[in-house]
């Protein structure tokens, strides 16, 4: 019993860091394209705004702690 309450609590827990993750992840991929062109931010500074997004949801995702 106690086992099968364990493995609840877990997926619960990752449960909120998949939601922050997928956030965080259409941000990147819709978001941050759409604002980059209506502030006028170049292609350089828009990419790199895009890759700090998704390793950021990748490691919301894995439920790590950027270094």
């Amino acid at each position: 019993m106690s086992q099968e309450l364990a493995r609840t609590e877990v997926k619960k827990a990752n449960g909120g860091s998949l939601l922050l993750g997928t956030g965080l992840a259409v941000a990147s991929m819709i978001l941050v394209p759409a604002l980059a062109m209506r502030l006028g931010l170049g292609a350089s500074l828009t990419g790199a705004l895009r890759i700090a997004l998704m390793k950021a949801s990748s490691q919301a995702a894995r439920g790590t702690k950027a270094a």
